[in-house]
């Protein structure tokens, strides 16, 4: 009828004709399989034996399994209505059936030299369809059943699919009945990989008591559990993994460890303190600060490019280097000037001192119009200098707005450029030049007025001298 209706070029007939040969061909193999499958012959019987009335069981081969495309029934386990369960469960077969959804998809075909539409099957089961629901009343009668527990239809069991939607009910019932804890899904992740966010903490929790490896690795990346709980500020998740041997030093391909996807993950400064609390537990549990990855990329640089002030104090204060450079040639301070108009607001100025009263070098004066969205930290850069670099053709790129709210400051910028600083501010910088990376750390044991203990480390008073 629609050759009737529509006009066809000669290709587009030959892909459709093509493409019901192809339908015809499956039809018709799927009909063969079946007609031998009914037809086929039982096997004999065993011998008996010579001496007692004892019998050998007879051997029968496995009935065909089952493939259920019926939208209907795939909704009955979804939904987990129990009337209509227990309806399609009178047929035996339909415990371990294969459920296809089949859906078709553009695929370029080169030898037709157009696109086409390509059926695509999507394969299931009864027992993955209840579980991702969190039918645990459907999962239970299920596996009463004898639902095959560890079948991956798909390429996920319904372990996996009840630890990605977080319903611990049906986790505790699959492991119950001999679900493997450890068994990795075609793409490569261990149901522990998928207790990934807050309200999978009683999945992880059945998982590890059921002795699952909380230091499984992803086939793939490499990642950890704790990789995983660590990126994405799951405090919890991470104590629970730390108390059963999660491995701190474990590293993914990338070698990244949990301690720098914690600090990488920590981009959002709303959740900024689950990720300090994360780092203190990580660094108490014996994570090395210094660490970097495949491309030297270090925790410290993490933080530094999602410019969490406490964050970059806690690692400096437990060895983090401040002035390593990662593959790039970017050191920690270098990743902060690149976000500092990001985050104008979470305290940059704190970072940028941290970083110097650590041993950083002040960055060069072409690098200091980065710092203008933040005048603070502008303050803090400047004050490492023993003479103020020339900034005419910088400040001329000052948003008007912050140029009024900070006028006195841009002003005393402007008249200082290029003239020595006071001798007070002179001293400071000698002081700290012969301190070196060790500033911080003698400074605050120096017997002296907390306020010049302040002056020396960089604290902002909104002035240049």
């Amino acid at each position: 009828m629609s050759r009737d209706t529509f006009a066809f070029t000669s290709a587009s007939l030959r892909s459709l004709r093509l493409e019901q040969e192809l339908q015809d061909w499956e039809d018709a193999r799927r009909a063969l399989a079946h007609r031998r499958a009914m037809t086929r012959r039982p096997l004999p019987a065993a011998p008996r034996l010579r001496h007692g009335n004892e019998r050998i069981q007879t051997v029968r081969a496995p009935p065909p399994q089952v493939r259920c495309r019926d939208p209907a029934i795939h909704n009955i386990f979804m939904c987990g209505d129990m009337k209509r369960v227990y309806a399609v469960l009178k047929d035996p077969g339909m415990v371990n059936a294969l459920m296809e959804t089949v859906h078709e998809e553009m695929m370029w075909a080169p030898e037709m030299g157009m696109w086409t539409l390509v059926s695509k099957v999507k394969q299931t089961s009864a027992l993955r369809l209840a579980a991702s629901r969190g039918h645990s009343g459907c999962v239970e009668e299920l596996l009463f059943r004898e639902a095959e527990v560890d079948a991956d239809p798909g390429g996920r069991t319904a372990l996996h699919d009840a630890c990605s939607g977080g319903h611990h009910v049906c986790v505790r019932l699959l492991l119950d009945h001999g679900a493997d804890p450890d068994l990795l899904a075609v793409d490569g992740n261990a149901p522990l990989h998928l207790c990934n966010a807050a309200e999978t903490y009683q999945c992880a929790e059945h998982l590890v008591t059921s002795g699952a490896q909380v230091n499984v690795a992803q086939r793939d990346s490499g990642l950890t559990p704790l990789h995983v709980a660590c990126r994405r500020g799951l405090e919890d998740h991470v104590e629970l993994f730390l108390s059963y041997g999660g491995d701190v030093t474990a590293r993914s391909q990338e070698g990244e460890t949990p301690l720098n996807s914690a600090c990488a993950g920590a981009e959002r400064p709303a959740d900024a303190g689950r990720y300090l609390r994360i780092v203190q537990k990580l660094l108490v549990a014996g994570a090395d600060a210094q660490t970097a990855g495949r491309k030297k990329h270090t925790a410290l640089h993490n933080a530094c490019g999602n410019c969490c002030p406490r964050i970059v104090k806690l690692l400096l204060e437990h060895g983090a280097r401040a002035d390593v450079d990662n593959c790039a040639g970017y050191t920690p301070m270098d990743c902060l000037l690149q976000v500092i108009e990001d985050y104008p607001d979470q305290q940059p100025e704190v970072v940028a001192r941290s970083l110097l009263n650590y041993g950083a070098q002040p960055p060069s004066p072409r690098m200091l119009k980065l710092c203008l969205p933040s005048p603070a930290t502008l303050e803090v850069m400047l004050n490492c200098y023993p003479v103020i670099p020339a900034c005419d053709e910088w400040l001329e790129d000052i948003p008007e707005e912050l140029l009024k709210e900070h006028q006195s400051f841009f002003d005393a910028v402007r008249r200082m450029s290029g003239q020595l600083r006071s001798l007070q501010h002179l001293c400071r910088c000698a002081l700290r030049s012969h301190l070196g990376s060790q500033c911080h750390f003698a400074i605050v044991q120096l017997n002296i007025p907390s306020t010049l203990k302040d002056y020396l480390l960089l604290h902002n008073d909104g002035l240049l001298r």
